[in-house]
């Protein structure tokens, strides 16, 4: 049996390199996020309000449920948290 080696994780999980490179922006984003609210050392409800999230919804967030979580909700949902969102492109070929 021969393995393959892959640069991430998202891609081996994901089809083609469009699907990997929106889960890893998902998944930076997400991170990011949880970190701040974690920082906050608020109740999950407060920080849901703060988000405008319902807490159910926070709490898919913290637990890193990234496939419930598209990259625009995500832009919002950091926004919300107090980011500056920059985006940086970098030429791969």
């Amino acid at each position: 049996m021969k393995s393959k080696a892959f640069k991430s994780v998202f891609d081996a999980l994901a089809d083609t390199p469009t699907e990997a490179a929106n889960m890893t922006a998902r998944a930076d984003m997400l991170l990011a996020i949880r970190e701040r609210v974690r920082a906050w050392k608020i109740t999950q409800e407060d920080a849901a309000a703060r988000l405008g999230l319902t807490r159910p919804r926070l709490n898919d967030l913290m637990r890193g449920k990234l496939e419930k979580f598209s990259l625009d909700a995500l832009v919002n949902i950091a926004a919300a948290a107090g980011f500056k969102l920059h985006i940086e492109l970098e030429d791969v070929a």
